[in-house]
């Protein structure tokens, strides 16, 4: 028998009683584990390490957003400011210039050959001055202050140059219908002079306008570079930093929790989980240690509960054995004065048979009979106790063999009776050959004594029924009622009275015992209303399984059988 409690240290002389060690140590327990409780509920959960996590990673984001935003604002705000402002101001600022050489270049030719086709120049720079200036004047609150007063000393300039010096010229020509030489010419050079320079200064301060904005569009590129270095840099320090901590604080705790409790599971019983990690682990480990507090309580009531089983088995070994002495005994000593009863019993009655009155004979005939059924009960008590108490392995029996030793042993009643028996080829059982024959021989036997005066037919086939063959054991007798289809199994229970048909109540629960101590089992068949059928059920080999059943009669092979 296999202990439970192998492993256990048990208890000494000097140590408390089981239940007060118990009680002491469940007060401990409760305690420990009330501290474990208290202890765990002061870290901080799972849900609050990865919440605060993903707060700080949020918060980065946001930070990582906003600055890019801002440097991207910036990088807009410069390049609106170089390509939307500074550069056309420089454009617009050429095209003045331009327009203002027309209109000299024009006026000139127009002086020196008194052609009016040669104002044409003159009177498009003029609208291309217009065009220009209102360009420049639209965006001069964009401009450096320097360039806008600039913008209008040009525009004064150029006003009073034409003012001054071309527009009296051109009228003086107009007039004279030649080309005229102006006594102001070397004043007007000047006044173009100095409106050409004005219009440099202009240049120049939009050029270094531009100039300013294109190193700030280039800052605003590299701070928009950097700020995307930073946050990529930071979410991976980030990233890393996060899986470090969780590692540390979530991943390391599970892994050594896992260990511990494989610890506990392999056996180790009296290993106490450590408390460590966030709260839900450390919960789950107060519960492994609460378990493994539970299964060392438990194995102590197994150890108790196995003492007093193994006192129980010594018992009933005890008394096994004695129920062999006792069957020794019923088997030798018992049937020998049992004998000398029947015999000299018998004797009596064949020698004084008739010779004594009629209560006498009657008397002698129940002395005889009681003897006789004494001497079947105990022949059937035996065989009955000696069921299940083979050393020998069940093997490989055949079915067939089995029956046909069982119709030998009941073939003078067959004969008397008329009895037929159909059956086929039956198959390869695991099972115990006398065991066998006995099952058989008892069918047999209750089919023809219950055949009810006619010639008992009985029929016998063999099923499949994986991992088992169904056995079906039929006969055309008196039947059986349902209600009593669990009772005929009972030793000693009988239907009928035994003046109407002998026999000591044991055939059929002794065939129940034998069909499941080789792990089958045995049934009667209450749908069955043309006399009665038994099925019972035993191992098939595995060798037999693969192979094609062999089992179910043909019909030539079942005519045969009963013409035989």
């Amino acid at each position: 028998m296999t202990d439970l409690n192998a492993g256990i240290r048990p208890r000494t002389a000097n140590s408390p009683p089981p239940g007060t060690r118990d009680a002491r140590g469940a007060r401990r327990a409760r305690s420990d584990r009330a501290a474990a409780r208290a202890a765990s509920a002061r870290r901080w959960p799972l849900s609050r390490i990865i919440g605060v996590a993903l707060l700080i990673l949020l918060l980065f984001s946001v930070a990582a957003m906003v600055a890019g935003g801002l440097a991207l604002i910036s990088l807009h705000d410069s390049r609106e400011r170089v390509v939307g402002t500074l550069s056309p101001a420089q454009l617009q600022v050429q095209r003045l210039d331009t327009a203002l050489v027309d209109q000299e270049t024009g006026m000139r030719g127009y002086a020196l050959s008194g052609q009016k086709a040669f104002l044409a120049p003159y009177t498009a720079g003029m609208a291309e001055e217009r065009n220009a200036i209102r360009a420049l004047q639209a965006v001069s609150n964009q401009l450096p202050p320097s360039a806008a007063a600039d913008l209008k000393s040009v525009a004064a300039q150029a006003h009073f140059w034409r003012t001054h010096y071309a527009q009296p010229t051109i009228n003086q020509v107009s007039q004279a219908g030649k080309p005229v030489l102006s006594p102001d010419i070397l004043a007007g050079k000047a006044d173009f002079d100095a409106l050409r320079a004005k219009i440099g200064a202009l240049q120049a301060d939009i050029a270094g306008a531009r100039a300013q904005g294109v190193a700030a569009l280039n800052d605003s590129a590299a701070v928009l570079d950097a700020v995307f270095i930073a946050v990529a840099v930071g979410l991976a320090a980030i990233v890393v930093l996060l899986a470090v901590g969780l590692r540390a604080t979530v991943i390391r705790p599970l892994h050594r929790l896992a260990a511990e409790a494989r610890q506990v599971a392999d056996g180790d019983f009296g290993h106490e989980v450590s408390l460590s990690g966030p709260r839900e682990v450390t919960d789950l480990a107060v519960d492994v240690n609460t378990m493994r507090e539970r299964i060392l309580d438990e194995l102590d009531a197994t150890r108790r509960a196995n003492t007093v089983l193994q006192a129980h088995t010594e018992e009933l070994e005890r008394s096994n054995s004695e129920l062999e002495q006792f069957a020794y005994i019923a088997s030798h000593d018992l049937q020998e004065p049992l004998r000398k009863v029947a015999s000299f019993t018998q004797l009596l009655q064949r020698r004084y048979a008739g010779q004594l009155d009629a209560r006498a004979d009657q008397y002698i005939e129940f002395a005889v009979d009681g003897a006789k059924r004494m001497q079947a009960l105990i022949n059937d008590l035996l065989q009955y106790s000696r069921v299940g108490r083979s050393a020998r392995e069940p093997a490989l029996v055949s079915s067939d063999a089995a029956l046909a030793q069982a119709r030998n042993n009941l073939a003078a009643t067959m004969e008397e009776t008329g009895a037929t028996v159909e059956t086929g080829h039956l198959p390869l059982v695991l099972a115990e050959l006398t065991r066998l024959t006995a099952v058989f021989q008892n069918l047999l036997s209750n089919a023809l004594k219950f055949s009810g005066g006619k010639p008992p037919r009985i029929v016998i086939t063999c099923t499949r029924d994986e991992p088992f063959w169904l056995f079906s054991f039929s006969d055309n007798g008196i039947g059986i009622d349902p209600e009593y289809a669990e009772r005929i199994f009972v030793i000693f229970q009988r239907l009928h009275e035994r003046t109407a048909y002998p026999g000591t109540g044991i055939g059929l629960a002794m065939t129940r015992k034998i069909i499941e101590y080789f792990g089958g089992r045995i049934w009667l068949d209450t749908s069955y209303t043309e006399g009665s059928r038994f099925l019972f059920t035993l191992p098939m080999p595995t060798e037999t399984m693969d192979q094609p059943p062999e089992d179910e009669p043909s019909a030539d092979e079942t005519a045969r059988e009963a013409d035989d």
